[in-house]
């Protein structure tokens, strides 16, 4: 064979196994289904995340998250387009005086891409006795040397490999060597022992997807990535959270629409409530691990207790629990003040059957109640049997986009929209859903723990247009009852019912039940109130109605 017809089979045969290894490597297919341009400008994402290693206090330790947009979503990473990556609530459970939680992760990163742009200069802030948290496989599909050039090599195989000439973004014309999953996990293990510091590896955040009849489900990734994670902790030794199996778990006990609005916009980025649910779920994880090199960790970490309303149950009683506002809690002392219906709520409950408590909060709406954490205490303590009454509206008029902030949207649509808001020298953003929606929340969220909520309209004001007390049956009355029809949930029409009172004794003789202003009532308002709850609750045949005295 002459030299010119060896180099032509020569070239054939490398062709040939070239195709084979393409051929091999296949890409894996983009399950996530979103164009997340993120990872666009280099220079504008080191301008945004912090320099590694600046949020340290003196000598102590740094807990480092590497991770995509699902620990950190958008380049800013603080929610101005409704969503929240769980790296943006994390340091809620870490104590700041012993050690400082830095988010480096970036939304559209791979391992891949995350270990070739980015790693380097997290290394430079990472020292001995730091933590580094490692999620990372979202983003670990499409092509190899196209688009966002971002895909690995399925599997741990440490000797896999595959080089690639990249066709597409800022390094166009580059040759690369891409490696599997595993071994990027392998690389970015080894490169933070060498500082000295401790790795831990999670499996990743669960998506959602519809089910054949409609509902939303969570995605486990238990023989991929999941799996992959968890075979390269073992081999390399090192603590592994299984994120995805705690997350996914919490998920399947809730409602669909639930886990529907844990996410926003799309299947796999989370909107605060889906961020706040992570971040807790990473939290109990690390907790839970019992790897050794985790313990000093452990001892760094707080508010892992679930935040309760610190109600004292009695054997063989359930809880009934009030929530709404200064109309329901107010200063409730001085005899000639402001009182709320739910300080005479030992009027009308038998104390022997049924304990209560009021958690209501002067000044709340729906939103802002939600938004204080004070409606996660009521469910945190919820109990199957226990009931729950949910009366809000006369602060959820308010402006949505400034003075308190705690307007919701009118109405009973399933709808929202992002608001920029300032509080006390601090602007962050939020997501405000309608009047309705908050309502839903609320129900869903008894009922997932067995317990009953009881819709109760707001109280009437002291306005007399016409001769007869205000009504607002064409607003909040017309919402509870929609809110109350579309989920088959209790209805006290306390509004209509102390309406009906006061227009019998007309409106002068209904100034006694009212004190300073048209909204918050005197003590014998209250008591008046209270009666009409009684009377709600026994019209309605209620099943709480059994615990009246």
């Amino acid at each position: 064979m002459n030299t010119r017809m060896f180099a032509m089979a020569f070239a054939a045969l490398f062709c040939a196994q070239s195709h084979a290894q393409q051929a091999e490597f296949r890409p894996m297919d983009d399950e996530n289904k979103v164009i997340d341009l993120t990872l666009d400008s280099l220079e504008k994402v080191k301008t945004a995340r912090p320099l590694a290693g600046s949020s340290r206090i003196d000598n102590h330790p740094v807990l480092f998250l590497v991770g995509n947009s699902t620990m950190r979503t958008g380049t800013k990473g603080n929610g101005d387009n409704g969503q929240w990556g769980w790296g943006f609530y994390e340091h809620k459970y870490f104590d700041a005086a012993k050690i400082t939680v830095e988010n480096q992760a970036l939304g559209g990163t791979s391992s891949r891409t995350f270990y070739n742009q980015l790693w380097p200069d997290v290394k430079k802030g990472i020292r001995p006795g730091d933590y580094v948290v490692i999620e990372l496989g979202h983003n670990d599909n499409g092509p190899f040397d196209s688009g966002r050039c971002r895909a690995t090599i399925r599997g741990i195989s440490a000797t896999d490999s595959l080089v690639v000439t990249l066709k597409e973004g800022p390094n166009k014309g580059l040759q690369e060597t891409v490696w599997s999953y595993g071994e990027y996990m392998r690389k970015f293990i080894r490169e933070t022992r060498a500082l000295g510091a401790h790795p831990i590896l999670m499996s990743l955040t669960p998506r959602k997807q519809q089910s054949d009849d409609g509902s939303w489900q969570p995605v486990r990734v238990d023989k991929t990535f999941g799996l992959w994670a968890r075979q390269i902790a073992e081999e390399m030794d090192v603590p592994f959270v299984d994120l995805n199996e705690i997350s996914a778990g919490k998920y399947e006990k809730m409602s669909s629409w639930k886990v529907n609005y844990h996410f926003y916009l799309d299947n796999i980025h989370t909107s605060k409530f889906g961020a706040e649910h992570n971040a807790r779920c990473a939290a109990e994880g690390i907790m839970a691990c019992q790897h050794p090199e985790i313990q000093p960790l452990k001892a760094m970490m707080i508010n892992l207790a679930l935040p309760t309303t610190g109600v004292k149950r009695e054997k063989g009683k359930p809880v009934v629990f009030i929530t709404g506002d200064s109309t329901v809690k107010n200063t409730d002392r001085d005899s000639t003040g402001m009182w709320g219906w739910g300080s005479q709520a030992w009027r009308i409950f038998d104390e022997e059957k049924i304990t209560y408590i009021n958690c209501a909060q002067a000044g709340r709406s729906c939103r802002t109640y939600i938004r204080e954490g004070r409606w996660e205490k009521v469910y945190n303590d919820l109990q199957a049997g226990d009931y729950v009454l949910i009366q809000f509206g006369h602060n959820d008029i308010g402006e949505l986009h400034k003075g308190k902030h705690r307007g919701d949207i009118p109405g009973v649509a399933d709808t929202n929209c992002v608001s920029r808001v300032t509080l006390n020298g601090e602007a962050f953003n939020e997501v405000v859903y309608s009047f309705g929606w908050y309502l839903r929340k609320m129900i869903d969220d008894c009922r997932e723990k067995g317990a009953t909520p009881i819709l109760v309209s707001l109280t009437p004001r002291n306005e007399w247009p016409g001769g007869k007390i205000e009504r607002r049956n064409d607003s909040y009355g017309k919402w509870y009852r929609a809110i109350a029809e579309e989920t088959g949930c209790e209805f006290v029409d306390l509004h209509n019912i102390t309406a009906d009172a006061l227009d019998g004794i007309g409106s002068e003789a209904a100034k006694r039940y009212y004190n300073n202003d048209h909204t918050h009532t005197s003590l014998a308002g209250a008591r008046l109130n209270a009666i009409g709850i009684a009377i709600g609750l026994t019209r309605n045949a209620s099943p709480l109605a059994k615990y009246l005295k």
